[in-house]
């Protein structure tokens, strides 16, 4: 098919650029995308208000930018994620949204469990006291460590990047608790790695470290208030690599400085956004604390995770410009009417 008819948009160009595993199906496709990076929302729709696609990383799709795009077919996610995209706006308009939501499981559960291994043995701290020749206070800030067999990490989501750390976990010798929207579902898995699945108020009570594996939307945004920071277990710890905006930043710095938390590991961010053009140095409380590990929302990449959102993604694309469906995991809405019927 002769893809040189579509105009095809790919959105942050220079903020996350083409990577060679997406040019190479480009190539092979005989695609041109119209590559661009737009800093406002007017620049952004003179772009895409004549798209037939519209290829993102980053960049967010209001309900306005979606309806001015008047021949979208499909927008497509690179990555797993569509908190940014107003999915709601584009099945009204007819425009699939599609994504790849196997993307860099195993980054984020490598990620997740490094920066709980960095809370857990005080690197933050240790880093500090070997640069300051403070070598007697660091062996002494060591002491009251615990090893971590025989601790408990809690599972908040059971997608693909959470049965990954699990799987990290059971290595080391832990406990593990879950919990997830369907609670009574049979999984081999899970019973293999002797994971107990359990209710979130059991899980915060009992959880040395709970890590969270679960997509940001209204139910989810600031699941993790001041209430449930309160209900973690004394001492514990918090991990995020899923989406800042599930916990309240205020609210766990607050408990972090109240003493009920012992640390945190975050790679993603509410209160910075870690995507915008000029960035400035952050400046909220979190960054100043000597127990939070934070990392600017790197957990996903590695070679091997470029490679599978590049080819997904453009899967995706000639999928549905070829009149076809994408594979049925990859429709974030699957209840669209499509503007231009695709069959199976």
């Amino acid at each position: 098919m002769n893809f040189s008819d579509f105009k095809i948009v790919r959105l942050n160009a220079e903020s996350f650029p083409v990577t060679s595993f997406e040019q190479e199906k480009y190539d092979q496709h005989g695609i041109v995308p119209v590559c661009v990076e737009v800093f406002s929302q007017a620049t952004l729709i003179d772009n895409v208000r004549d798209a037939d696609a519209a290829m993102v990383v980053s960049q967010s799709l209001s309900a306005e930018a979606i309806t001015a795009m008047q021949r979208c077919r499909v927008v497509c996610r690179l990555g797993a994620g569509t908190d940014k995209i107003d999915v709601a706006a584009a099945t009204d308009c007819g425009i699939v949204v599609a994504n790849v939501p196997d993307f860099c499981f195993e980054e984020q559960a490598d990620h997740a469990f490094a920066l709980l291994l960095a809370v857990a043995r005080r690197l933050n701290e240790m880093r500090i006291c070997m640069l300051e020749a403070r070598y007697h206070e660091a062996r002494q800030q060591c002491r009251p460590l615990r090893r971590l067999p025989g601790r408990t990490l809690g599972l908040v989501g059971f997608g693909g990047s959470a049965r990954a750390m699990a799987r990290r976990a059971a290595g080391f010798g832990m406990r593990i608790l879950a919990t997830r929207r369907n609670m009574s579902a049979v999984d081999l898995e899970a019973a293999s790695l002797g994971i107990q699945m359990v209710e979130m108020e059991q899980l915060l009570a009992e959880s040395d470290f709970v890590s969270l594996h679960l997509p940001l939307n209204d139910e989810t945004r600031h699941l993790l208030d001041k209430d449930a920071l309160l209900k973690m277990k004394p001492g514990g710890v918090l991990i995020n690599t899923a989406r800042g905006a599930i916990v309240d930043e205020n609210a766990l710095a607050d408990v972090l400085d109240a003493g009920h938390l012992s640390g945190a590991g975050l790679d993603t961010f509410a209160v910075v956004d870690v995507h915008q053009s000029r960035p400035e140095p952050p400046t909220h409380r979190l960054f100043q604390m000597q127990n939070v590990v934070f990392t600017p929302h790197v957990a996903a990449f590695s070679v091997d995770s470029s490679r599978g959102v590049g080819y997904g993604s453009v899967a995706n694309l000639v999928a549905v410009l070829s009149n076809r469906w994408p594979n049925m995991d990859r429709i974030v809405n699957p209840e669209v009417e499509p503007r231009y019927p695709l069959t199976r």
